[in-house]
């Protein structure tokens, strides 16, 4: 069986993810900050449970210890936490902690996690890491496309350093697959839950890289239709 760690995935698209992916046949561990919130949605989708805030050096470090006292190994990790604090504050109003704040979860936080869970994804066959990134982080979106009338000033650059990382760890890690995808313009809690898709659409990117198993590509960044321009 596939062994899936999801973080954040007491809601949105991660618990989209998890549902699909359990039926996929994965065996889904679904990460959440708040433990009531992570235990209430494990049960309802027949998942399991680690207590995981991607801030938190010491959070990470009990999860990772938590699963490597389960499981041998892990298939896939799925770095789907994610946050827009301060929404679309005026240039004029942005402060460094604004920025500290988005890039903790959104950027920091994939490296925590993945530094932390390495061990047991290179004891996996095929190991794969998965960024949920954003067409928000696309220079060519932001600039050539109707997604620049979009103003996140945070959210953006922390989502172009989500899609590098994948690029980044996918050369100095070449025995694991690393990708970003972007799920669209889909209703979450992020977007004040607006976007003409479905959360089904929204989880389709990365359903289909989880699913791939050793045929998954690398340092790649794709969207349900295809391939992203940067």
């Amino acid at each position: 069986m596939t062994n899936t760690l999801i973080t954040g995935a007491n809601k949105g698209l991660g618990f989209a993810t998890a549902r699909r992916l359990i039926a996929a046949g994965h065996d889904v561990w679904i990460g959440a900050r708040d433990p009531e919130r992570g235990k209430i949605a494990a049960a309802e989708l027949g998942a399991r449970f680690v207590q995981l805030d991607v801030t938190d050096d010491a959070s990470v470090e009990a999860a990772a210890a938590s699963l490597r006292s389960e499981l041998g190994h892990l298939d896939v990790l799925i770095n789907n936490a994610g946050i827009n604090a301060g929404g679309s504050v005026p240039g004029t109003d942005l402060t460094v902690d604004d920025f500290r704040t988005v890039f903790d979860v959104n950027v920091f936080g994939i490296v925590r996690v993945t530094h932390a869970f390495l061990p047991l994804l290179r004891a996996a066959p095929a190991p794969s890491v998965i960024n949920v990134s954003s067409g928000l982080g696309s220079f060519h979106q932001m600039t050539e496309t109707e997604w620049g009338e979009w103003v996140v000033p945070a959210y953006s650059p922390s989502k172009a350093a989500a899609t590098m990382l994948a690029v980044s760890y996918a050369k100095a890690l070449p025995g694991i697959r690393f990708n970003a995808v972007d799920p669209g313009w889909t209703p979450t809690d992020t977007n004040g839950n607006t976007g003409p898709q479905t959360v089904e659409e929204g989880t389709d990117a990365v359903v289909r890289l989880a699913t791939l198993g050793p045929d998954t590509p690398t340092a790649t960044f794709t969207d349900r239709n295809g391939t992203v321009p940067w």
